[in-house]
């Protein structure tokens, strides 16, 4: 077992999430994308996202959580973006982590659909969801990382 295991089992075992994530941002071939609506406090709209687990790589992460907050498959379509933010954890998460932990390393992915799909919401985390022009979803998000992915898809994939 490597060093960075055995931290991440310590961690899980003390109910510890770990300062990595994934950010999986959905959208069609025309332009739309896809906001969930999350029901934690506090309330706010983003894409899939989620903390890898133990062992897990962003990929997997990925492929779990997208699965897990739309139902929607990713598999060979998933696009590995290569591009990862450090963000600061706000104050009122950092309890969360292990004591000390201020930042968290998120790591983009997305999922480009021909077109629309039927979503199946993770009942505890999301009540809603939109499908939204890349303008109007990156002024929704709540996060400036979300925000920032959906301009680069947007510029890069759908030509907006």
């Amino acid at each position: 077992m490597t060093p960075e295991s055995v931290e991440d089992l310590a961690l899980a075992k003390a109910g510890r999430k770990r300062p990595i994530s994934v950010l999986v941002v959905v959208f069609t071939w025309a332009g739309e994308f896809l906001l969930l609506d999350r029901v934690q406090p506090p309330h706010f709209w983003q894409s899939v996202t989620g903390s890898l687990r133990p062992g897990e790589t962003p990929r997997a992460a990925a492929l779990r959580e997208l699965r897990e907050e739309t139902g929607l498959i990713g598999g060979g379509d998933l696009v590995d973006l290569h591009e990862s933010r450090l963000f600061p954890i706000k104050p009122a998460w950092r309890a969360r982590y292990r004591p000390g932990v201020c930042f968290n390393r998120e790591h983009w992915f997305a999922l480009p659909l021909p077109a629309r799909r039927c979503i199946r919401l993770a009942p505890g985390e999301h009540s809603g969801y939109r499908w939204l022009p890349a303008a109007q979803a990156a002024r929704l998000t709540g996060s400036w990382t979300n925000r920032d992915a959906i301009q680069l898809l947007a510029s890069r994939y759908t030509g907006r």
